[in-house]
């Protein structure tokens, strides 16, 4: 079974992206392609800090993530090469648009003074990039298990060409965008 936010892409909205940017081919209006979430972890931390950000990012995508490993040394941050310094998961298809359905429904909204999502974070690709602070914001992380608040990037790649066919695409699947005030 396809997943709800599947569907609604498919019945309401690509026929409005074919109907706005007067699409041709149903090929042409853009998707989503995968989304990446990445955890960054201090290299100064202890050891088991890696353990435990993978352990609440396997909670939080229900993937098993890959441990980012450092490429050179580097004196100045206490660094070795080799050493695991990030762990991140990427998902496609239907855990994408799972993970993107509760990541728009229940863990956006429970960040805190949220007032939405700067439509300014597009890398100029179609590609949307956000910053969250703390992984508490979702519901599958046990908050008495939590040793040290750990944040995360998401990424979320679109077929769109340009970063406004990318934004139109994400709002009309429901990401919820601040209003820009135009001066």
């Amino acid at each position: 079974m396809k997943s709800r936010l599947y569907e609604k892409y498919v019945k309401e909205v690509l026929p409005a992206l074919k109907e706005r940017r007067k699409y041709a081919n149903p090929h042409q209006a853009p998707r989503m392609e995968k989304i990446v979430v990445n955890m960054g972890v201090s290299a100064s931390l202890e050891k088991s800090a890696i353990d435990d950000a993978a352990k609440d990012l396997g909670l939080i995508t229900g993937r098993k993530p890959a441990i980012s490993k450092s490429r050179h040394s580097i004196a100045n941050f206490k660094l070795r090469q080799g050493q695991p310094i990030g762990c991140r998961v990427t998902l496609r298809r239907d855990a994408m648009y799972e993970f993107f359905d509760r990541l728009i429904a229940t863990a956006l909204p429970r960040i805190r003074d949220f007032r939405g999502l700067s439509p300014r974070s597009f890398d100029g690709r179609g590609s949307y990039t956000l910053g969250v602070s703390d992984q508490t914001i979702f519901p599958e992380v046990d908050l008495d298990k939590i040793k040290r608040q750990q944040g995360m990037d998401i990424t979320i790649v679109t077929s769109a060409e340009t970063d406004d066919e990318a934004l139109e695409l994400l709002k009309l699947m429901g990401m919820p965008f601040a209003d820009t005030k135009t001066k």
